[in-house]
């Protein structure tokens, strides 16, 4: 139910709100707020806030919002730098975001954790002003759109980002498990409707990443065939339930401006395509290496508009810096990105690793940065970062539970005979027709498989 709050500043005043806005930043001079809580569960939910200026220009602003009482506590939040005193919870404009023209919105969210009944703000102000808004609570509903059948993407529908989350229709955070192709200009002939159909029912993946590499011998060689390969299996996977990555393989060169032209055409041709199916996911660029992450955000920033034009809605994966590390194979971390996030929203930031050569502090890395940026492991490998070596099945295992526990979604490197230990056939196998049976398993096929076949739990409440 919708409830229109009357805040007058008087209220405001009683419960003792005060603006925190840095010195610079002008005052408001009227606002409106729209708090939704967009889920909610035991002991905790996740609202989204839209703050919108009436008044003058802003140039820096913090929002606050007053509660009954302490009872709830600020978890995480995301587009703005969060806090909390007593009762009070704040939210400042960040860098991207400070400048408020007349009329202009800043969409933000976080998660919250309460006892008891889930309290409701009782006032807003932006900058010691009281803003007017609304409240919404979650919809008791379901969806006008009911899951037609069990597949990931018939009961998940349109994926988005919500928070450090990939969440479905039901807007409840879910983690999608599946398999990445080979390079499709080497192993096409183990993309066919039997390994699909095995992939899909015998695997039970829930998503198919399409690796298209750019160059060594992919899509500058054939810009039209490779699009419509590309097309040919979202399809494909679509006719099955499963999500598909499309993946702009960019390995060499490794500043993915290399390919900026290239990335507007391809990406331009695909989005307006698929802009109505449900199950596309866009990966931007794979592997940036050698390349400073201010040159890789200034990349995504010019490609996500091309995509947004044609396809508003599909989640986006970012690469990032050190072979999509977050930095840390080239010494970094995370805190590069989480102080110069990528102007955009709906968008996830690529994680890779390679079980054998990335370890502890790759995996404390990762624990540390899913509480700050939505992660979406969209290749890893069981072995060594060359793709060849032995399983390291305790570091394997590690990194899979370590993913089950945070929700990160995930796509093993590879699905194919390919001669190497990644593999997840042994050589030969896509000359026959077999995808399912354990005899053409490799170890590392035989272990990923074993994951990614077990249920899913895809909340629907």
């Amino acid at each position: 139910m919708k409830r229109l709050l009357a805040l007058l500043a008087t209220a405001a005043t009683g419960l003792g709100l005060t603006a925190v806005a840095s010195p610079q930043a002008a005052a408001a001079t009227g606002c409106r707020v729209d708090y939704t809580v967009t889920s909610q569960w035991q002991g905790g939910f996740q609202a989204g806030v839209k703050v919108t200026n009436l008044g003058d220009p802003v140039s820096g602003w913090t929002l606050n919002m007053a509660m009954p009482d302490a009872g709830q506590k600020l978890v995480q939040g995301w587009n703005a730098t969060w806090s909390q005193s007593g009762s009070t919870v704040s939210a400042a404009g960040l860098d991207w975001n400070r400048t408020l023209a007349t009329g202009a919105s800043a969409d933000l969210g976080f998660v919250g954790s309460f006892t008891g009944s889930n309290p409701k703000p009782t006032s807003f102000t932006l900058n010691g002003v009281t803003c007017t808004g609304s409240i919404t609570d979650p919809p008791t509903d379901p969806p006008t759109d009911p899951p037609a059948t069990g597949t990931p993407v018939g009961i998940n529908g349109q994926l988005k980002v919500c928070g450090v989350n990939l969440c479905n229709q039901y807007n409840r955070p879910i983690q999608l498990r599946g398999m990445s192709t080979h390079g499709i200009q080497w192993f096409s002939k183990c993309y066919n409707n039997a390994s699909l159909d095995a992939l899909a029912t015998d695997w039970k993946s829930d998503l198919f990443r399409v690796a298209m590499y750019v160059q060594e011998q992919g899509y500058e060689t054939d810009p039209a065939g490779f699009t419509s390969r590309v097309n040919s299996l979202v399809d494909m996977a679509e006719a099955r339930g499963m999500y598909a990555v499309i993946d702009f393989h960019t390995l060499t060169p490794g500043d993915p401006n290399h390919n900026l032209d290239r990335a507007k055409t391809f990406f331009r041709s695909v989005a307006t395509r698929n802009a109505d199916k449900k199950n596309v996911i866009y990966e931007i660029a794979n592997e940036p290496n050698g390349v400073s992450w201010t040159a890789i955000k200034d990349y995504a920033e010019q490609v996500i508009p091309v995509i947004r034009a044609a396809d508003p809605d599909a989640v986006i994966i970012v690469g990032t810096r050190g072979w999509s590390s977050l930095g840390v194979s080239d010494g970094s971390n995370e805190s590069e990105i989480v102080n110069n996030p990528v102007n955009a929203t709906n968008i996830m930031y690529a994680f890779h690793f390679y079980a054998a050569s990335h370890k502890d502090n790759y995996r404390a890395t990762v624990s540390r940065a899913a509480s700050r940026l939505p992660l979406f492991v969209s290749e890893f490998g069981t072995v060594s970062a060359t793709g060849g070596g032995a399983v390291d099945r305790a570091s394997s295992i590690a990194w899979l539970d370590l993913l089950d526990q945070l929700k990160i979604s995930y796509a093993n490197w590879t699905y194919s005979d390919a001669n190497e230990g990644s593999a997840a056939f042994k050589p030969g196998t896509c000359d026959g027709t077999d995808y399912s049976g354990s005899g053409v398993l490799t170890e590392s096929g035989a272990l990923i498989k074993s994951r990614i076949s077990t249920a899913d739990d895809f909340p629907t409440s």
